[in-house]
């Protein structure tokens, strides 16, 4: 009798234990699978490495949209190029990586609502001519591959352009600039003006073509046909109407928001 008492109270122990695991986790995906999100951390000030974190503005505005979403997630840093190939294989559920929403983009991929315009900039030495877009006709110019700026300049001065210099990332056209193998660099403005404003000894200038830049908004992107887009687009709003990414973005800028942008 003994036997079965105790055997009796174990079953219920496991059925307990089951129960109570399954009941106290934190949902991941629509899908039911873990939240990866996908990022590439060298675009300061938007994702980047500080003593082996990724930090930055991205970082800090995707932790308080999966709180709101009740997400439980894992930031992966991916790399520029893997990110979109993780994205279409839906190895990673979102990706947050200082990402246009475009036309082009939008074929294979889905978008949060946006939650951040940007403009390209051209980032060139004190002594350079530069003025503009049309300026760097016949000049090398760096970007970084697969990004808005090597569109915009492709499409300004013909698709495989010689003068072109592609990279893998920012930093590393940026690096070709300094190293003089480069006469310029195009690039979002937070991320020309932030490096020439912290580094003053490069003598650097930015150079704001509002004639052949136009706005650009960026977006959490989302394998295509993503369940989980409904959930993104709604803590997204919430974070942005209570107030919680004007807070965000001060901290990382300086100045408030232009939410008007973000709402058309």
């Amino acid at each position: 009798m003994k036997k079965v008492v105790l055997l009796l109270t174990l079953m219920s122990l496991l059925a307990l234990a089951a129960c109570g695991g399954k009941s106290t986790s934190t949902p991941g995906s629509a899908s039911g699978e873990e939240f990866v999100v996908g990022t590439d951390a060298a675009y300061a000030p938007f994702e980047y490495l500080k003593d082996g974190k990724i930090v930055g503005f991205d970082v800090d505005l995707l932790k308080a949209v999966m709180k709101e979403a009740k997400l439980d997630y894992k930031l992966k840093n991916t790399g520029w190029e893997p990110l979109f190939a993780s994205l279409r294989d839906e190895q990673v559920q979102a990706g947050i990586s200082a990402i246009t929403i475009n036309d082009k983009r939008k074929q294979s991929y889905d978008f949060s609502t946006p939650y951040f315009e940007s403009i390209n900039k051209i980032l060139t030495k004190q002594e350079s001519n530069i003025k503009s877009v049309d300026d760097l006709k016949g000049k090398k110019v760096s970007v970084q591959n697969g990004t808005t700026g090597q569109e915009a300049l492709e499409k300004k001065f013909g698709k495989d352009n010689a003068s072109v210099k592609k990279y893998e990332s920012n930093v590393l056209a940026i690096q070709a600039l300094l190293n003089g193998e480069v006469d310029a660099v195009v690039a979002d403005n937070t991320v020309v003006d932030e490096y020439a404003k912290n580094n003053p000894d490069k003598k650097l200038v930015v150079v704001n073509d509002k004639t052949n830049f136009e706005s650009e908004y960026y977006g959490i992107a989302l394998p295509k046909g993503s369940k989980d887009k409904a959930t993104v687009d709604k803590a997204l709003k919430k974070v942005i109407e209570d107030g919680t990414y004007t807070k965000i973005y001060k901290k990382w800028f300086k100045v408030e928001p232009n939410l008007d942008a973000l709402k058309k």
